[in-house]
């Protein structure tokens, strides 16, 4: 085999492996996010080793996350975990959500909540504590050979711990290489709405979604955000990372 295409293989797939083990660096995310007040929380994994090994971890909170999220009096529960790919999340992450805030007209956000060691399953619990209608989960991907960096979002409907893949609904490859942040804040929004309508999400949604015009203004530029963003911590939000 000629050297280029090993030496491209060996590339990707360096990059995939440290793309699954690069800590989740919420300090920085939140402030990216600023001046948007973030809530830091883990999951039952107490590290990545304990994540990658036992999925079911990932899918629960901490004990002493758990007793500190309460009802916020909000509709959505918006929730960045770092699943799989810590980069994708420190990547796109906010970019998305400077898509989606302007189209979320008629909808109560509460604090964004920064998850580690997390599934996707684990924004089901935390929407349900934070009392929640929607819960919309941007998570990392798994890194592939063609791209260590694509986000996801996981929508759930009146969001309760046992939920299953049927009752979700998922836009993937979110990166600038991929989906573009516009149009995926644009589905998004879409999705909530219908879901809003019908009362459900998942396999009982369909997805009739229509890009549209792009509304004015590009995401904001990240340099711009306050050093010090509203970020609330316990140790039980330190030190612990997990996916799906």
């Amino acid at each position: 085999m000629p050297t280029r295409p090993v030496l491209e293989f060996q590339l990707a797939h360096a990059r995939a492996r440290d793309a699954v083990h690069d800590p989740f660096d919420v300090d920085a995310l939140a402030q990216a996010l600023a001046p948007r007040p973030c809530l830091v929380v883990g999951s039952r994994a107490l590290d990545r080793r304990d994540y990658l090994r036992r999925p079911d971890l990932g899918r629960r909170l901490a004990d002493a996350d758990a007793g500190r999220l309460k009802p916020a009096g909000a509709d959505v529960a918006i929730v960045i975990g770092d699943g799989l790919s810590a980069t994708a999340v420190h990547r796109n992450a906010a970019p998305l959500l400077d898509a989606l805030y302007p189209r979320l007209e008629g909808w109560s956000c509460g604090p964004i909540v920064l998850a580690t060691q997390a599934r996707v399953a684990l924004g089901d619990e935390i929407g349900e504590r934070l009392g929640a209608v929607i819960v919309v989960m941007l998570i990392g991907e798994r890194p592939g050979l063609t791209a260590s960096d694509s986000l996801s979002v996981y929508m759930t409907w009146d969001p309760k711990v046992g939920r299953d893949d049927s009752q979700r609904n998922c836009i993937s490859n979110i990166r600038p290489g991929g989906l573009g942040y516009d149009e995926a804040a644009g589905r998004l929004a879409w999705l909530m709405n219908a879901a809003r309508r019908l009362g459900a999400a998942g396999v009982a949604l369909k997805d009739d979604y229509t890009p549209s015009v792009a509304l004015p203004g590009g995401p904001r530029s990240l340099k711009a955000a306050p050093s010090s963003p509203s970020v609330s911590r316990t140790e039980a939000g330190n030190g612990r990372r997990q996916p799906e």
